[in-house]
């Protein structure tokens, strides 16, 4: 991974002059990462760990590495016995003085490999036991073992590359948000509980008996506080608190570049943080997207992708053979496949080249869809082969002539394979972008090197809670609708009956003033339009069921503000994490966090969380009950 321009002018070399001074007279003169073949002759002092020894008659060769990079030293005899005389190993801190060589064996997979230091002297700093795993990049330690020596695994060069990527991402998003007039204000950390649908990390208060702090889920209403003060642009890279189940995008804390603008609509978010991705990717990936964004519905990407973050690095769109109320496909109509009869929706996907699949792979796909991840009874297929033959599992239901709709509907080419599943709406849709994802990656249609981003807008401002029979907010309760949508929920009644009555309920059809920015199928930043009158949040709250008592105690200073001249006001935060393990490739977000949490929401470094002592416990006035 190339670095970028800022990170390499930190690398220090004979043109970086200041960071020479300050090194110069220290442990070191230079680092082991600067050293060219134009230095030859030079004599140095260089400090840091030993990577690797490799002993030839009586030469030893050392790799001494520091975040900079690594430089072969070469020992001669006499400095050879004092190395062996003090058992220099593995991870000692070595510093050495010497003078710079040509390599007569160059290694050209790295920047240092044209020269070597002849040793003149040295001195251990510091010694060290031996690792519990090999520091390098192909390390033989497992993850946990790993994360119980985090310091010892970010001494690995990928892990360093890892945090100078976040670097600069956080550097890019300072420079372009500073350039447009954006201002950086923290907000607090210890504040009240409102959760927001995932649980809130509480903290208990020693001066005040039986009540809590909550960590916050996001700067949400301190932000909105922010614009009613009159600070018209602001930003922060804020640490965010959610006690969720985890997995390897997610953490218990994670980091937003939370932002949020006064006297403004939707298009002048969208214009503001299109420019700053646009800026990062220059930055950081020296990619120059020319280009808009792509914008895309929110009913668009469930309609031809199966989900609200659809990965548009390629096609294979979603096509929906039939809904609960009608059939799409004419070949569908008086079939005597029950599956189909009985099934409230059947969606298609259509794998390009993929029509020579074997008998044993299209049962290990119909495995797959059935694991419980997944849910799926079955599946079924059309191979539409390069002779204009079909062949499908469900041939003896359609005819030839109807199996062809099928193709012609999906838009299949000769070589497609057609992956058809039946079942009910919100599952079958779920397992058919599960599946779309699975088999771009089986065909890798899914470059972790190629970056495609889009909008995804016009969001339903609310969903039906069957359980409840009540709406919830997509969103949050501070989202407003789309200004053309006003009037439909001031003017309405929120109440419904029942399932059939939601579905006809004008609150139904309200698109929220919202918007999600998706890179490569992820979802990286999120926000909207806010309420800013307090007769519309009024109404917002009635109809998710929040009482006026429940409100005030909630979110009653955000009320009060309101009445105060509160300015129209939007805005979007972005998953820090999430953004530097897509630029980087990388599944997890945990290989871009110097110190994270494990599956279990465990510091197994630190071993947190761990009991408290019974005199704080009686300090904070609490008890412990029976563990559940």
């Amino acid at each position: 991974m190339a670095l970028t321009p800022f990170i390499a002018s930190l690398r220090p070399n004979s043109c970086n002059f200041a960071l020479q001074k300050y090194l110069s007279g220290m442990y070191r003169t230079i680092t082991c990462g600067a050293l060219r073949i134009a230095d030859k002759g030079k004599t140095v002092t260089l400090a840091g760990w030993v990577q690797t020894i490799r002993k030839f008659g009586s030469i030893t060769f050392v790799d001494l590495r520091d975040r900079y990079g690594i430089t072969q030293l070469v020992f001669d005899e006499k400095e050879t016995q004092k190395l062996e005389s003090e058992n220099v190993g593995r991870e000692f801190v070595l510093q050495a003085t010497g003078s710079v060589r040509e390599r007569s064996n160059k290694n050209k997979n790295i920047p240092t490999g044209e020269i070597e230091i002849e040793i003149h002297s040295f001195k251990v700093l510091n010694p060290s036991v031996t690792p519990p795993f090999t520091i390098q990049d192909d390390t033989d330690g497992g993850e946990d073992l790993r994360m119980k020596y985090r310091y010892l695994d970010l001494r690995r060069n990928v892990l360093r590359k890892n945090l100078e990527l976040r670097y600069s991402v956080t550097r890019a998003t300072r420079n372009y948000l500073h350039s447009h007039n954006f201002i950086e204000i923290e907000t607090p950390y210890l504040i009240k509980s409102t959760p927001e649908g995932a649980r809130d990390f509480v903290v208990p208060s020693r001066m005040n008996a039986h009540e809590f702090y909550a960590l916050p889920q996001s700067p949400q209403t301190f932000k909105q506080l922010l614009m009613v003060s009159g600070f018209d642009r602001y930003y922060q890279i804020v640490k965010c608190f959610r006690d969720e189940d985890l997995r390897a995008d997610r953490q218990p804390e994670f980091t937003q570049i939370d932002c949020e603008m006064s006297f403004v609509e939707q298009e002048d978010i969208l214009q503001t943080f299109e420019g700053l991705i646009k800026s990062i990717l220059k930055d950081v990936k020296g990619i120059d997207l020319k280009e808009p964004l792509q914008r895309m519905s929110f009913a668009d990407a469930m309609w031809n992708y199966g989900n609200d973050k659809p990965d548009i690095r390629f096609e294979m769109l979603v096509k929906n053979l039939k809904t609960e109320s009608e059939i799409h496909l004419d070949a569908l109509k008086g079939s005597s496949f029950g599956v189909f009869e009985q099934a409230e929706t059947i969606l298609a996907i259509s794998v390009p080249g993929a029509a020579d699949y074997s008998r044993k792979q299209t049962d290990e796909l119909t495995d797959w869809v059935r694991r419980p991840q997944i849910g799926m009874a079955g599946l079924a297929y059309i191979k539409y082969h390069e002779d204009g033959s079909l062949k499908s599992s469900i041939d003896k239901f359609f005819s030839p002539d109807k199996l062809i709709q099928f193709a012609d509907f999906c838009g299949s080419k000769k070589g497609d394979l057609i992956l058809i599943l039946a079942g009910k709406e919100e599952k079958t849709r779920k397992a058919i972008s599960e599946l779309r994802l699975f088999m771009g990656d089986r065909l890798g249609l899914r470059d972790n090197s190629i970056f495609k981003l889009l909008w995804v807008t016009d969001f339903p401002l609310f969903e039906y809670e069957e359980e409840n029979n009540r709406w919830v907010a997509r969103h949050h309760p501070f989202t407003s609708p789309k200004p053309e949508d006003i009037d439909t929920m001031i003017h309405n009644s929120p109440v419904i009956t029942d399932k059939e009555h939601y579905l006809k309920h004008p609150f139904a059809a309200i698109k929220a003033n919202a918007y999600d920015m998706v890179m490569n199928g992820n979802e990286i930043g999120g926000g909207s339009i806010r309420i800013h009158q307090k007769d519309l949040q009024k109404k917002m709250f009635e109809a998710l069921a929040i009482s006026d008592e429940e409100a005030n105690e909630k979110f009653g200073f955000l009320m009060n503000a309101f009445q105060y001249g509160a300015p129209p006001h939007g805005g979007i935060a972005f998953g820090l994490d999430r953004v530097c393990a897509i630029l980087g490739g990388s599944e997890s977000i945990r290989d871009f966090i110097a110190f994270p949490k494990n599956n279990n929401g465990r510091d197994m470094m630190i071993d947190a969380p761990s009991p408290i002592e019974d005199k704080q416990l009686k300090e904070l006035s609490l008890a412990l009950g029976e563990i559940n």
